[in-house]
């Protein structure tokens, strides 16, 4: 884990090395105390796509606790049918 105080800002090219580096965040500190977060865009994007990928799977887990299912077999047969597949 990286930490950075607020000044080291000024040095965006050490900033970008160091979240290359960690592949990670790097946290900002101002007065000793944690203000920002900077991250590479592709740990960002990988790490927007794991939250969406839990999101999804927590909702299939609500829709099938709340019996908010469907046979597959019944609906691949469906299916079938309405594309005549």
């Amino acid at each position: 884990m990286q930490i950075v105080p607020m000044r080291d800002l000024k040095n965006t090219v050490e900033i970008e090395r160091k979240c290359a580096e960690e592949n990670g965040p790097v946290f900002v500190t101002k007065n000793g105390y944690g203000r920002l977060v900077v991250m590479d865009i592709d740990y960002y994007e990988k790490t927007m796509q794991s939250m969406e990928e839990a999101r999804m799977v927590n909702r299939g887990i609500a829709d099938y606790e709340k019996g908010k299912v469907a046979d597959g077999k019944s609906s691949l047969k469906k299916l079938r049918e309405k594309y005549d597949i």
